[in-house]
């Protein structure tokens, strides 16, 4: 029995446009907690916002370790479930780290090239074939790529270290890749998705919780403040951001709810601009656009290589 009505699609836009916002508000609520607390270790401080992240995403996912505990997954779903966990503690501590360096546009720009990574790896790892667009989307991506990596930002009082933050940056969005294919093969072995983002989200967590002693940072005595912005990533780029996304999943192609979230880093540089004045270079946009560009042709053409070896095996 079907209970929930399919929505309209002027209402799966809304959510949709709900959702780019919401993780486009990342980066914003990042930098504004970096200048609350000048003097601060960047790296050891990128830790307390990246391990604070998952540890509120793993206590509200609690309820679903009682399924967990019912019916036991198996090992490899578990295996491949913690070890994608591992990559999304290196993709938040990387990425948020970045962001002390760089501008960001340049930095969500490229954290969001993570479906030519994807394309990549599954062509080496999982042997899938590349269709003609995707290889040319490739291309154009990593030229664009390129050209913000090596360029950084237009505001020196923000892009310190550009060349750092853009390879942290980067960085970020190799282990993004490795998360995203991780968690298919854990699902592919039979485990939930609300199974599997608990083991994960919590091995993350665990990872990342010691990590900020390491760099004599404590998670306690910063002004109220921060941890007022440490609850808005939770909340809006978190549970409405990515949730949001994942909803439309169930009502629209991954294809174009992919589409969607490239408009990530037009929202974050929006409100960067807005909010905090950075305006980043002229080739630094140029470079975002073709990567934009690149990462649209290779996810539309993964699309129709999938459709083709659909049609081909009826």
């Amino acid at each position: 029995m079907q209970i929930w009505q399919a929505p309209k699609p002027w209402q799966v836009g809304l959510v949709l446009v709900i959702g780019v916002f919401g993780i486009s508000t990342a980066s914003i609520f990042v930098r504004l907690a970096f200048a609350a607390v000048p003097g601060v270790s960047s790296v050891g401080f990128s830790l307390v916002l990246s391990a604070a992240r998952l540890i509120i995403s793993a206590i509200l996912l609690l309820p679903a370790w009682r399924y967990l505990r019912s019916s036991p997954p198996s090992r490899t779903s578990v295996y491949y479930a913690s070890v994608a966990g591992v990559c999304l503690a290196l993709h938040f501590a990387t990425w948020i780290t970045s962001l002390a360096y760089t501008s960001i546009a340049a930095a969500s720009t490229l954290v969001s090239s993570p479906p030519i990574w994807v394309a990549l790896l599954s062509w080496l790892w999982l042997r899938e074939k590349l269709s003609p667009l995707t290889l040319i989307g490739i291309g154009v991506a990593l030229a664009g790529g390129i050209i913000v990596a090596l360029r950084g930002s237009g505001v020196d009082s923000v892009a310190s270290r550009p060349l750092l933050g853009n390879f942290l940056a980067l960085f970020g969005a190799w282990m993004y890749s490795l998360y995203l294919l991780l968690g298919r093969k854990a699902q592919q072995e039979g485990l939930g998705l609300g199974s599997y983002i608990a083991i994960a989200y919590t091995t993350g967590a665990l990872i990342l919780l010691p990590l900020p002693g390491i760099f004599s940072v404590s998670y306690t005595g910063y002004p109220s403040i921060v941890y007022v912005y440490i609850l808005l990533i939770a909340i809006f780029s978190q549970m409405i951001g990515h949730t949001s996304l994942n909803w439309g999943m169930r009502w629209l192609s991954p294809t174009l709810v992919t589409l969607a979230a490239l408009f990530e880093p037009v929202g974050a540089s929006l409100l960067a601009y807005f909010l905090l004045g950075e305006l980043p270079g002229r080739l630094t946009l140029l470079g975002a656009a073709i990567l934009l560009v690149g990462v649209a042709c290779a996810i539309v053409g993964a699309r129709q290589n999938k459709l083709g070896q659909t049609k081909l095996s009826e």
